[in-house]
């Protein structure tokens, strides 16, 4: 397994479409995309993030269905972003990248308004560290400062107590407006909406073990 791992981060070093960046490079360099990103990817389609995207298969699922739209996957583990960056490279898909990197630094990758939508997929539900939560408050204020103004934050889980959590103690709050939710999603017959139209690795894993998938789509 360990020989895998160095097989593949030494592969990523050379997929252009996946970006690796130390915490030393933002704080001293910055990032070379930062407000350019329409540079990279040749065009001024609105761009889409997926944070905590794993292996990328939703990511890249989505930039299938919507090759109008740009999708950008954030994850801190190499082995599984090589997947993403991977599949894309070898079907030459241009409307998506990847970026290692911790979540907490995602506003030094974007300038302000060059985010038009957020995808958060099965994180971490951090039941005993609710500040590391990717819906609380804390990530939200990082998210404010390059999302456009009435851009969608999509939340998929199946954890039952993040999906209370965001929407009790964070969002309702904040005034934040919530476009929809439910606690089972695929038991929801009345909602036929883009949260039903892929599935990730995790997703299908936890349906087959019979665990219901909550989904929550707000705006700020």
């Amino acid at each position: 397994m360990a020989h895998h791992k160095l097989e593949r981060f030494a592969e990523n070093l050379t997929f252009k479409n996946l970006f690796q960046v130390s915490f030393e490079q933002l704080e001293h360099e910055g990032f070379d995309y930062r407000g350019r990103w329409n540079e990279w990817f040749g065009n001024d389609n609105p761009i889409t993030l997926e944070l905590g995207c794993g292996k990328g298969d939703y990511c890249i699922a989505l930039a299938r269905l919507h090759p109008e739209r740009n999708y950008i996957g954030f994850d801190i583990k190499g082995a599984r972003l090589w997947r993403g960056a991977k599949t894309a490279t070898e079907e030459s898909m241009h409307n998506v990248a990847f970026v290692r990197t911790r979540i907490e630094l995602i506003n030094r990758f974007f300038a302000e308004n060059e985010v038009s939508e957020i995808w958060i997929t099965f994180p971490d539900p951090q039941p005993k560290k609710p500040m590391k939560r990717l819906t609380c408050e804390r990530f939200l204020s990082y998210y404010r400062q390059f999302l456009r103004p009435e851009a969608p934050i999509h939340l998929k889980t199946d954890s039952q107590e993040l999906h209370a959590y965001t929407l009790e103690e964070v969002i309702a709050p904040a005034g934040y407006a919530v476009e929809y939710h439910t606690a089972d999603l695929y038991g929801d017959s009345s909602y036929n909406g883009e949260a039903k139209l892929t599935q990730t690795f995790y997703e299908k894993m936890f349906l087959a073990e019979g665990k219901p998938i909550t989904y929550i789509k707000f705006r700020m």
